[in-house]
């Protein structure tokens, strides 16, 4: 049985995240006119526009994704970049409570901004930049592309704790489980999965919850 992951590899993983993702972020930046209370809706819809297709492809290959850390940790960084993208609608910059906001939304793991200080520093052993990639600073889709699989190379280290992120129904995620026509259901599995993000991390940062 491998051992629980600590509070201090989560908040490592995941700071390298959200510092990847913000370029992202500000390229993706919504229309200024659109309302607030559909900005978080607009990051799960468009967001998944863009990129749950690459977050539901592993389901070609249907139950034998299930072998590979591939479906979790893909579509758990696309809903990074959506839980990331709504904090940055509501003004939060302080990295501490973005990588709480993180932890909440994709861990179930009630981490607050005050716990996660002091874990920000970098500690002996932490994950290099010259293994991982630099922030990526071209962002066409080329640029995106690499910086989802970086981000996915990440969290892959946490993989064991990416199952309370947020899913699809069970329907769509049974239909996943077969081969080539599993990624429709993957893919609406992935749809539902970042709109329920999108709308946990909205009730996060106001206390309010969307119908």
């Amino acid at each position: 049985m491998a051992p629980p992951i600590t509070d201090a590899v989560v908040v490592d993983v995941l700071r390298r995240v959200d510092r990847l993702w913000a370029p992202v972020v500000a390229r993706l930046d919504r229309p200024p006119a659109l309302p607030e209370a559909q900005r978080a809706e607009w990051w799960a819809e468009n967001v998944s526009r863009v990129v749950a297709v690459a977050s539901a492809a592993p389901r070609f290959a249907g139950k034998l994704a299930d072998l590979l850390p591939l479906q979790n940790t893909v579509g758990a960084a696309v809903q990074s970049l959506v839980v990331l993208g709504v904090a940055a609608e509501h003004g939060t910059t302080d990295p501490a409570a973005r990588v709480a906001l993180l932890a909440r939304v994709l861990l179930d793991r009630p981490l607050t901004a005050e716990q996660v200080e002091p874990l920000l520093v970098r500690r002996r052993g932490a994950y290099a930049d010259d293994v991982l990639g630099a922030v990526e600073r071209r962002q066409g889709a080329a640029g995106i592309t690499r910086t989802l699989w970086r981000v996915a190379r990440l969290l892959a280290r946490i993989d064991d704790a990416l199952d309370a992120r947020p899913k699809g129904g069970l329907g769509a995620r049974a239909l996943s489980n077969l081969p080539v026509v599993g990624v429709v259901g993957g893919y609406r599995a992935e749809r539902v999965g970042l709109r329920r993000a999108a709308q946990q991390a909205y009730t996060a940062l106001t206390g309010t919850r969307r119908e």
